[in-house]
């Protein structure tokens, strides 16, 4: 199999033409979508199952759930012209203190959709001359546009639903 790449050690080529947009956000839409599918049957113990000191599938999802206020604040930091886009936790003390095993998963998952599906409307708001707008991503050192946030979100997420796969070959064969 080969392994990953550490989500901090991914490089990105932000060169998508404004073109791709909606396919972009069509692919952050059906994340929800994919999470569900993926979690769907697993038992509770294979959901909160950890893998050595590394997140369970259900703290993976509560992850996903966590940063969905940063891509807000994202999309208020372009829409309020700021130059530079607020920065991430990068400990994720959040998702660390959240406790994500002691949930359950439904509660998880319908929180993550309700979110997710109010930041695609955003993104579904917007006009070209938007779609283009350039900030600094704090940790990347580059402006980026609203397209390639969007796609960088969509990226985060596939790095996500990727462990999950891989936890789910793991633990439930």
């Amino acid at each position: 199999m080969v392994e990953r790449t550490e989500w901090i050690k991914r490089q990105f080529a932000f060169e998508l033409p404004l073109g791709m947009y909606p396919n972009v956000v069509e692919r952050v839409r059906g994340t929800p979508a994919r999470l569900e599918d993926l979690t769907r049957s697993l038992s509770r113990e294979i959901l909160t199952r950890r893998d050595g000191d590394k997140w369970s599938i259900q703290e993976q999802a509560g992850h996903l759930l966590d940063l969905e206020p940063l891509g807000m604040g994202r999309l208020d930091d372009y829409e309020a012209g700021r130059e530079t886009l607020s920065a991430a936790d990068m400990e994720n003390r959040r998702t660390h203190e959240a406790n994500y095993n002691t949930d359950t998963l439904a509660h998880i998952l319908g929180r993550f959709r309700k979110e997710r599906m109010a930041f695609v409307r955003r993104l579904d708001s917007y006009d070209e001359a938007f779609v283009q707008r350039m900030a600094l991503h704090p940790r990347l050192k580059v402006r980026i546009r609203v397209i390639d946030l969007a796609f960088f979100i969509a990226e985060h997420d596939d790095h996500h639903l990727a462990r999950i796969s891989e936890l789910k070959r793991l633990f439930a064969g």
